[in-house]
């Protein structure tokens, strides 16, 4: 069977392109990746998203999401793709579940996986007060000291949006000088609210067992001393890595692994079309992503009429 439209990934981009798709009779296959509902599944409180009057969970979001895409006819299924070949009219897909699915055009919405310390604390306490979304979250620390990690200009950009809401911002980096533009650098170190740390890792976060952070355990790289860092929220900027291990040779992909696009959302394979955070290596944002899929959906519906 070869189908109209799959989309990869259900996070904001592909539930939205799942979305439109359906509501123009396409019955989109929607595969739900390896995380399904994406990065947004990981975020407590959402107040930033058009149409929410009150806050909202990231997941009950996600899922009411697809339950409107499955409402049009939308068709969801948890598998993978591990392998694609668009060289043809018809795509193949090789997937963990199903073996070799053919569409006739298809939408990568598979995203991007934000780069964690990698300790279990840290994992323990995403949603409660660690967070690597400056932007998403920065306002419920509002008036409150936070930290960040990180050295390149997305930490200098989350420290610097920081500043404008919390009292305190601990910008930590196991250096002795920032890796950021020289732009982005000064503007850091010019700013009365951002301290820096220098050559200092986290070791720990605090505190699982109270649900919440309550601090940060550094330690300096030069001499190995430990010291407690109380803090409200952990902000974990040392970048992303977008979901497109699968895609090599498939589509062009720009230095940073993702995927590039041109007017917009279109591939470098005919009728294969992107969204969300896997073609978009600056915003990182749930509204951006489902503006994306729109997109995609609308292009994809086009190039199959057409």
């Amino acid at each position: 069977m070869t189908h109209d439209l799959i989309i990869l990934g259900s996070g904001p981009a592909g539930c939205t392109a799942a979305l439109y798709a359906a509501r123009a009779g396409l019955r989109p296959l929607v595969l739900e990746g390896a995380q399904p509902g994406g990065q947004l599944t990981q975020t407590t409180d959402i107040e930033n998203f058009p149409g929410l009057e009150q806050p909202v969970n990231g997941y009950d979001l996600v899922v009411s999401m697809r339950r409107q895409a499955e409402r049009f006819g939308a068709v969801f299924e948890m598998d993978e793709a591990v392998g694609a070949d668009f060289s043809g009219p018809v795509k193949q897909l090789e997937t963990l579940v199903a073996g070799t699915l053919e569409a006739r055009a298809v939408i990568l919405a598979t995203g991007a996986s934000a780069r964690w310390l990698g300790l279990p604390a840290e994992q323990a306490l995403i949603g409660r007060g660690v967070s690597g979304c400056a932007t998403c979250d920065g306002a419920f620390f509002r008036g409150k000291e936070v930290a960040v990690v990180g050295g390149g200009d997305v930490a200098c950009e989350d420290a610097l949006f920081l500043a404008r809401l919390c009292s305190r911002v601990w910008l930590i980096h196991r250096r002795d000088a920032l890796r950021a533009s020289k732009v982005m650098a000064e503007r850091v170190l010019a700013s009365d609210v951002i301290t820096p740390v220098w050559d200092t890792v986290v070791e720990d976060v605090l505190d699982p067992a109270a649900g919440a952070v309550t601090a940060v355990r550094l330690r300096n790289v030069k001499d190995g001393s430990l010291r407690d860092l109380p803090v409200s929220g952990l902000f974990v900027a040392i970048g992303h890595t977008p979901n497109t291990a699968f895609l090599k040779g498939a589509v062009d992909l720009d230095p940073r692994g993702y995927v590039a696009v041109r007017d917009g959302v279109r591939t470098s394979a005919e009728g294969v079309f992107a969204a969300g955070d896997v073609m978009d290596p600056d915003y990182k944002q749930a509204v951006v992503a489902a503006g994306a899929g729109a997109k995609a959906a609308l292009e994809a519906e086009r190039y199959l009429l057409g």
